[in-house]
């Protein structure tokens, strides 16, 4: 099969490394001259753990190239798939898709220079429903003898493991209604059978309201267990408990269930804003997805002031140390990252924040160029007066506590992922203050207060 993927970017980039390692002869196409020049020469433009080998792989086997030029690549194509940029529109939250629109309308006047083979259009971006029905009035306008069929198939890529998880999918779906659409991506995933990934076959707006929900569903269950911690450090009780307990019911399950600073990220921020926006306009408001969104701001917003009060009330002319910028581990993206929100307070407060991010610095320094970098965990932590833990980089969690404790000014530590348990940070003779978990050796004091309260 052969099969050309619209847009470089995250969702292209892997996608279509990965569907080449099916077997599948698969264009890129991008009108960034520059990032295909870097594409071609085996630079990649984002990281991903193990996406550079995969590309380069693929690129010798012949499989996989990259090109700016659209005609080219829909040459014989028997799919095109659309996955370029999505992103919140100014204003009102809803997904902009211009960059949708305009890739459907250059594949129209394409396909009618070619030869007259059918060719599938596949949106692989996340879109708000009834957008694959806007492609499909796009593409009737510019081609009236038909030759194409519409379908929508929603990436369900998590940054940092992408490739896992596009070639261990827990699912697959399929928006068509048309049979010949069914068939071509029956054919292009056909490896995943061999694994009998389930593969869900629906309608156009069932596959687009599939996305949002999902993310919706994950971002609402990240918001419950962050309330929950809360509560658990008002009444004394510990959050990972907690999570574990009711992570064991597999009406719930385990994932996402881990307490921390609030959510970010390239999907769940504007796909939840984008889903509001859709059931407003449906008649039908989302007002939990409304507040959930709400208490994910206030949350993020709030930690400046937990790291404030750690350090005595005031951060005014203390230097504090932050390991982790991006919005999680093994990606650089900085897309609605808590440090965004979380860092500047705190600058503005007084203090100097001295950083450290694997991957995400060269895109924070963009973002954050306030902040004082540094090379790595030990250099951040040279002269500090306290350690904020923002970001689960595996490299952070074993850190030498001893040579943490013997650097730092002040032996603070702000655990805002819960990496470490209280007891080694005791031992280590750090005060250690995380998420949803009481105080060492006693309650809390808001735990404190409540059992005075309640007459205890």
């Amino acid at each position: 099969m052969r099969i050309a993927m619209i847009g470089t970017g995250y969702v292209g980039l892997v996608s279509g490394a990965c569907f080449s390692e099916f077997g599948v002869s698969v264009t890129c196409v991008d009108k960034d001259a520059e990032k295909i020049a870097c594409l071609q020469r085996g630079e990649m433009p984002i990281f991903e753990p193990g996406l550079d080998q995969l590309v380069a792989a693929n690129t010798a086997a012949g499989r996989l190239s990259f090109t700016t030029d659209l005609k080219t690549a829909l040459d014989g194509a028997e799919a095109v798939f659309i996955a370029v940029g999505t992103p919140s529109r100014r204003g009102d939250g809803h997904a902009d898709l211009s960059y949708v629109f305009a890739a459907a309308a250059e594949i129209a006047d394409t396909l009618a220079q070619l030869p007259s083979n059918r060719t599938v259009v596949v949106t692989k971006s996340t879109v708000p429903v009834g957008t694959g029905r806007r492609v499909e009035r796009i593409l009737s306008m510019r081609l009236p003898n038909g030759g194409f069929d519409v379908a929508s198939n929603p990436e369900f890529l998590r940054e940092g493991s992408a490739i896992q998880d596009f070639m261990r999918p827990d699912r697959v779906v399929i928006g068509t209604d048309s049979e010949h659409a069914r068939s071509v991506l029956r054919a292009l995933y056909r490896p995943l059978y061999l694994l009998e990934t389930p593969v869900a076959f629906t309608t156009l707006e069932s596959a687009e309201l599939i996305k949002y929900a999902a993310n919706a569903f994950l971002a609402t269950k990240v918001t419950f267990i962050n309330q929950i911690a809360d509560l658990c450090e008002a009444v004394g009780a510990d959050v990972q408990d907690v999570a574990h307990g009711i992570g064991l019911d597999g009406r719930i399950g385990r994932k996402f269930l881990h307490a921390g600073p609030g959510f970010g990220g390239s999907c769940f921020p504007k796909d939840c804003a984008a889903l509001v926006r859709t059931a407003a306009e449906a008649g039908m408001p989302v007002t939990m997805i409304e507040r959930v969104l709400e208490i994910n701001d206030a949350r993020k917003q709030a930690m400046a002031d937990r790291i404030a009060e750690a350090c005595g009330g005031s951060v005014a002319h203390k230097t504090i140390a932050v390991l982790g910028l991006t919005f999680k581990p093994n990606t650089d993206d900085m897309r609605e990252s808590p440090s965004l929100s979380i860092l500047p307070p705190l600058v503005e407060a007084g203090a100097t924040i001295r950083a450290f991010d694997p991957e995400g610095m060269h895109e924070a320094k963009k973002l954050l160029p306030n902040l004082d970098y540094c090379d790595d965990a030990y250099q951040a932590t040279d002269g500090a007066d306290a350690l904020v833990l923002l970001t689960e980089w595996n490299e952070f969690r074993g850190l030498d506590l001893e040579r943490i404790k013997s650097l730092m000014r002040a032996p603070i530590v702000i655990d805002l992922r819960n990496i470490y348990q209280p007891q080694d940070m005791a031992n280590a003779g750090l005060v250690y203050h995380s998420i949803g978990r009481p105080t060492l050796g006693g309650l809390s004091d808001k735990a404190s207060k409540y059992y005075l309260i309640a007459g205890n």
